[in-house]
């Protein structure tokens, strides 16, 4: 029988690995806080129609990539392949339309069906932001910055890049659909499939093809920057504007779109040249139309969410402080005795500690230094016989004798 493995595109976050992805989730929550944003959880499986109706019944994501299952009732359910369309049906189930404006930040495990690349898995975790109910351009300044603020406190600022784009309002995203059609549809004989099947019903979607034909065709397709109306425009410019204020560098990306209906204005992505192919770390926009479409009032709303697994193979390797224990080293049988609640005591104290179990007191001092351990405490029989310990300085190899009672106060240079 072959050994035992994870399912092909997930894999276990072993403890030093998932330091570092705790140190992205934890920062994100952080820096969200003080720009007011209160933590959200939602169920990590939904009523199918959450995501169908969200992000399009002709999406790859809905047609090719979602894990969705009946559970014994014959209920279809999906595991959530992002966490927008969560926040916002937790938006509407809640009744929070009194509650508004709404600054939410979420993080969790999403799901999507495809092939695993490098820092791509088909189970992944993202952090996101979302503000609901604000419909001026403040709200895309200060969530845009927030992005930006969360990666530089990765240490990432030298290595991504703010692209930007406007996707303007319904009149303009209407004119330009009008133009693109005309221009895709002298290419339907050279068009991939995919492309075809989208040109009457989505057409901005095949700007995001990848195919290489495409490409080609698309390289000339009329810019959605030129069918912006004055009112777009000016959302733009302030956009634009109020970033600079706040020292956010940008640089325009007139191919950047967004396909669904319900997007408008602002369109953003935070790109890297670090991670190969997998350039974009954190991704967002304006969506003032989807909570209306899922049924709900007409609410406005921008937010961005971001790979924890890409961001966590960016920082640098000492970025995430690793937790320095302090040891308790039992010798002989009172030390064996006695080391537990000694241990439990300093634990109590608030001290991280680790408990050797076996060894001598080589092998234990080593696996000490392994740890990374900032102290040994040495309870050998004749220390405790005069009601002591030794005190190892895991640095400077210094030793000390210490009375058991002053222990804890002698380890408060340690925390």
């Amino acid at each position: 029988m072959s050994a035992l493995k994870p399912v092909r595109g997930t894999h276990d976050i072993l403890p030093e690995e998932m330091i570092r992805h705790r140190f992205v989730q934890d920062k994100a929550q952080e820096i969200s806080a003080r720009y007011g944003f209160g933590e959200i959880a939602t169920p990590i499986f939904e009523f199918t129609n959450v995501f169908a109706r969200t992000l399009g019944e002709t999406s790859d994501i809905v047609t090719k990539e979602m894990y969705t299952f009946e559970d014994r009732s014959e209920n279809l359910l999906t595991l959530r392949p992002e966490g927008t369309a969560g926040v916002a049906r937790a938006f509407i189930s809640n009744g929070l339309s009194q509650s508004l404006p709404l600054k939410l930040f979420y993080r969790g495990p999403m799901f999507r069906y495809e092939r695993p690349q490098k820092g791509r898995q088909r189970q992944f975790h993202q952090v996101g932001a979302e503000i609901l109910g604000i419909d001026t351009v403040q709200a895309d300044i200060e969530v845009i910055a927030l992005g930006a603020h969360f990666l530089e406190e990765l240490g990432l600022g030298n290595d991504i890049k703010l692209e930007l784009n406007s996707l303007g309002d319904r009149e303009s995203r209407d004119a330009y659909h009008n133009t693109l059609v005309e221009y895709l549809s002298a290419y339907k004989d050279k068009l991939s499939e995919d492309s075809l099947n989208r040109l009457d019903r989505n057409p901005m979607r095949i700007l995001d093809s990848k195919d290489e034909g495409d490409r080609e065709i698309i390289a000339n397709a009329p810019l959605l920057g030129d069918s912006l109306n004055e009112s777009s425009r000016i959302f733009f410019e302030e956009l634009k504007a109020g970033l600079e204020q706040l020292g956010v560098a940008y640089e325009i990306s007139p191919c950047l779109v967004r396909g669904l209906d319900y997007y408008c204005h602002t369109a953003f992505e935070f790109t890297t040249t670090t991670l190969g192919a997998q350039g974009t770390v954190l991704a967002g926009g304006r969506y003032d139309g989807l909570i209306k479409q899922m049924g709900g009032p007409q609410t406005s709303g921008i937010g961005w969410a971001a790979g924890v697994e890409r961001l966590a193979m960016m920082i640098a390797e000492d970025a995430a402080e690793k937790p320095q224990p302090i040891s308790v080293i039992p010798q002989g049988d009172e030390g064996k005795k006695q080391a537990p609640s000694i241990a439990h005591a300093l634990r109590k104290e608030g001290y991280i500690v680790d408990y050797g179990f076996t060894g001598n007191l080589k092998k234990r001092l080593q696996r000490a230094n392994k740890l990374n351990t900032k102290a040994a405490i040495i309870l050998g029989d004749d220390e405790l016989a005069r009601n002591a310990a030794t005190v190892r300085d895991m640095v400077s190899g210094e030793q000390v004798e210490i009375p058991l009672e002053k222990l804890a106060d002698h380890l408060a240079v340690y925390r």
